[in-house]
């Protein structure tokens, strides 16, 4: 589960197999590009190497180790620079990266990799067994901060049968066995001894992957490289850069200048302000349900909200409709709890929060909350109803959502403050060190439907993401033995049942599932949408020759 630092981005499908996992199995709708009469997307040139891509982003990365970060920014730059041994493929197959191929055992408790000869990490040293090892040990080391060790201390033992193959054995089964070992793989020879939190490594990455790391200029840009000697083939684009634009009508002034050729638009943005012949020659449009969703999360250690009616309460007085209608214009849907809707594991029947305030305000007055003093502020044992919600800057639907919320929390008496901060103090000085009340985030949706990380108990410690503290034994249990089994139907009356607890709980307000809204220039040939969106073949994006804008100095 990855935290969103701006809307729509396309993620590496590395990310999707971080151990933080939530399934998504059926097939999203991809539209074709819009915006495509004009020039359409076929070159007769064909591809040609060269250019390069330039990404908006509101948010900077804050750690390029993937292990050591739980933000999108950071996971979007390393899922370029490192491998996992697995990967999904467009329609949401596993399938190899680092691995060539692998064996289950017929209990599943063992898995034997057979890794890909020839692989080489960017500074020229041989990608081998010992590395995958190395990676293991230095997951579960107690002194690596990671939020991603759970999936790995379900590992029985690892052993290197020889430098190209790697058996994984479990003491039990583990549904997410395979799909945890997308996580990246770390260089043995670079950073064995080295203090992990202190390591230069963390902005100097150096992986096996398509890209490799040029330059980063903190709050500014992070260059890459393509890789000539990628074992899947060099990518045909030179160069990605994202470039860090805290501001979305900023980024857009930038995408309408052409100084950037990619960013996830706003729902006002898809529908109005693309809509002319500039940007219907220039760039292409595309739309699909993401793989997110957006909520307003509590944190429980604090008083205000260790009452479950009062989470309830804000649910009631919330108009999610009004959201996707007023914000998102219709560019998504509202939904009740942490997988997408449609999806295999996801309960239609759990309970409902519709827009209820005469129920909201019946449930607060249960809990002692009533205007004593006529100020139309709610209060109990003489102090007001107020708190404050935070989010990331340059988010403007999240801007808008607070907003919503805070005009209907009013109606009801409860006095709302919304604060808005960078990206980076964002996650690494509140929303990691439990400095918050309430704040409206998003998680990313990736394809298991395991949610350990995110609301087990034992993840709650600064810096995990269980950041809002939310401790249930039924749940922790639920969470156990939906990870602990194969059988699927088995799976699903636990997910089932966790999100009933949830839809009771509120531990979250789900508010919605957005479009993904991605605006791409035209130059780029090659986009080829799927059932898993249409960042997973980018090192097949190309320019052709007579199109190319920029040369990548190395």
């Amino acid at each position: 589960m990855i935290h969103k630092a701006r809307k729509t981005y396309a993620h590496r499908i590395a990310l999707l197999l971080i151990a933080v996992t939530l399934l998504v199995l059926c097939c999203c709708d991809v539209n074709e590009p819009e915006h495509n009469a004009h020039t359409g997307n076929f070159s007769a040139e064909g591809p040609s190497y060269g250019d390069i891509m330039v990404d908006g982003s509101t948010g900077d990365a804050s750690n390029l180790i993937p292990i050591l970060s739980s933000d999108s920014a950071s996971h979007d730059i390393a899922g370029m620079i490192f491998n996992g041994l697995v990967k999904y493929d467009k329609d949401m197959k596993v399938v190899g990266d680092l691995a060539e191929s692998w064996d289950i055992s017929e209990d599943g408790l063992v898995i034997t990799f057979h890794l890909r000869r020839g692989v080489r990490w960017h500074d020229g040293n041989p990608f081998t067994a010992a590395d995958v090892l190395f990676t293991y040990r230095l997951t579960i080391d107690p002194r690596t901060p990671t939020a991603y060790a759970g999936d790995f201390l379900r590992v029985k033992s690892v052993t290197v049968i020889d430098p190209y193959t790697v058996r994984v054995t479990y003491g039990e089964p583990f549904a997410p066995a395979l799909t945890s070992w997308g996580a990246s793989i770390l260089p043995r020879h670079l950073l064995e001894g080295e203090d992990i939190t202190r390591t230069p490594f963390s902005r100097h990455p150096i992986g096996t992957g398509p890209y490799m790391f040029k330059e980063w200029k903190t709050g500014q840009k992070i260059v890459l490289v393509s890789n000539p000697d990628y074992f899947e083939g060099k990518p045909y684009i030179d160069g990605y850069v994202m470039r860090i634009i805290p501001d979305m009508a900023t980024m857009f002034l930038e995408l309408r200048a052409k100084g950037i050729d990619r960013m996830g638009l706003t729902p006002l943005q898809y529908t109005r302000q693309t809509d002319n012949n500039l940007f219907d020659k220039n760039f292409n449009k595309y739309r699909y349900l993401s793989f997110s969703y957006a909520y307003l999360g509590y944190n429980l250690e604090n008083p205000l909200f260790r009452d479950r009616r009062v989470r309830q309460a804000i649910s009631y007085a919330i108009d999610k409709q009004e959201i996707v209608k007023g914000v998102l214009l219709g560019l998504g849907q509202e939904t009740t709890g942490p997988f997408k809707p449609g999806t295999w594991p996801y309960n239609p029947d759990v309970k409902k929060y519709s827009y209820d305030p005469y129920r909201a305000k019946e449930l607060l007055a249960e809990a002692g909350w009533e205007d004593h003093d006529g100020d139309g502020v709610l209060d109990r044992d003489g102090s007001p109803f107020v708190f404050e919600i935070i989010t990331n800057q340059g988010n403007e639907v999240r801007e808008k959502c607070a907003e919503i919320i805070q005009r209907r929390l009013a109606d009801i008496g409860i006095r709302v403050k919304i604060r808005i901060i960078e990206w980076a103090a964002f996650i690494n000085e509140f929303i990691n060190k439990k400095r918050f009340d309430a704040t409206i985030l998003g998680w990313t949706i990736t394809l298991d439907p395991d949610l350990y990380d995110v609301w087990h108990s034992s993840k709650t410690d600064p810096g995990e993401l269980n950041f809002i503290s939310f401790k249930n034994r039924e749940v922790d249990d639920l969470l156990e033995r939906g990870r602990g089994t194969f059988d699927r139907s088995e799976r699903k009356r636990c997910y089932d049942r966790i999100q009933e607890i949830l839809a009771d709980e509120q531990p979250y307000t789900f508010l919605y599932v957005p479009d993904a809204l991605p605006i791409i220039s035209n130059r780029f040939h090659g986009i080829k949408p799927a059932p898993i969106g249409i960042g997973y073949n980018f090192i097949k994006w190309y320019v052709p020759k007579s199109e190319q804008r920029y040369v990548i100095a190395r």
